[in-house]
């Protein structure tokens, strides 16, 4: 990794970090595309470690505030989902996976760009949370399932529960990748270095929180994912 590359991670990272914490998702949707276009083999399974730290945060920061019998439903939902995921990474080859990667950001956009909102029955948890299990371990991108189906939460139990099912599915995912052969020493180097710039995304965020329009900063966090995803693409299909 070259200082630049290494620079370029670590800002996207503390990006993604304020607009998790003050969402309640979107590290996976900023960091997945440019990880995947420097480094494939950090995506998923260094930005899930990354994501894991700073939702454990969020969920400190906002505690008590989590639903925790819809998280229930949507973390059984995340089991098989997650199994799935763990087998797409190692049978897909690096190009194809990263255009997954791709696609589901901009399926996930376009669909938040849509204004689908379903209802949070036990059945819709259920199934939001088996497509980020599938989602979330093949590609780190689970947000905009569960994103969707409980929007009509508020802001801080959304970012609670949000937080809450993201940190036990995404130790879910690293564990089914874990099993499949795709995490290693080296996932572990990288997330020791790229950790400093997590955090300093989550202190940031306190302060930035309060001041941020949540509409404003959802629509940036959506147009800089699409950003990320259309270079990844170009990136894939130049000859």
């Amino acid at each position: 990794m070259t200082g630049a590359e290494f620079a370029l991670l670590s800002l996207t990272v503390g990006v993604g970090a304020v607009l998790q914490v003050s969402v309640g998702f979107g590290l996976g949707m900023i960091a997945a595309p440019v990880f995947a276009v420097v480094d494939p083999t950090l995506a998923p399974p260094v930005v899930l470690l990354l994501a894991a730290g700073v939702t454990a945060a969020v969920l400190v920061r906002e505690r008590g505030s989590a639903d925790l019998r819809g998280c229930g439903w949507a973390l059984v939902g995340r089991v098989p989902g997650a199994a799935a995921g763990a087998l797409l990474v190692v049978a897909l080859p690096a190009k194809y996976l990263a255009l997954l990667i791709a696609g589901v950001v901009l399926t996930g956009v376009a669909v938040s760009a849509a204004g689908y909102v379903p209802r949070a029955r036990r059945s819709s948890v259920f199934l939001a949370g088996m497509a980020s299990g599938l989602m979330g371990t093949a590609t780190s991108i689970g947000g905009p399932p569960m994103a969707m189906v409980w929007q009509r939460l508020s802001g801080p139990r959304l970012r609670a529960t949000m937080s809450a099912f993201f940190l036990a599915g995404s130790l879910m995912s690293l564990v089914a990748l874990g099993a499949a052969g795709a995490v290693g020493a080296h996932t572990f180097q990288r997330t020791v270095l790229l950790a400093p710039a997590a955090v300093a995304g989550v202190l940031l965020a306190g302060p930035l929180t309060r001041r941020l329009n949540a509409r404003h900063t959802r629509t940036a966090a959506m147009a800089l994912a699409v950003a990320g995803a259309a270079g990844l693409v170009v990136q894939q299909l130049r000859p």
